[in-house]
């Protein structure tokens, strides 16, 4: 399996219904960091998956939802600048089931 990449995933969707489903979505795939912004860390086939899933509800005339490629989980320089609550990448633990 190819290595994971860090990617900040945000959002702007413009009926509530449907905002609700993104936001459940994506709490499964990575970790909420403010309204409508996650940070996931997925391998080319999840994000593939997440993409699939999120394409079915959005209205594409209305809604938009961006991917921002940080780059290899493991080697990502953080350089984002934050005012107010220092930003912290979130470490992806192993779950067990």
């Amino acid at each position: 399996m190819k290595e994971e990449k860090l990617f900040i995933v945000s959002y702007d969707i413009t009926d509530p219904k449907r905002w609700r489903k993104i936001f459940k979505i994506l709490n499964g795939y990575g970790n909420w960091l403010q309204l409508s912004v996650f940070q996931c860390q997925m391998n080319e086939l999840k994000k593939e998956k997440l993409v699939s899933e999120l394409d079915t509800i959005i209205d594409k005339s209305k809604d938009q939802i961006l991917f921002i490629d940080v780059g290899l989980k493991n080697k990502v320089k953080t350089k984002v600048m934050s005012i107010g609550k220092k930003f912290q990448m979130i470490e992806k633990k192993p779950m067990i089931f």
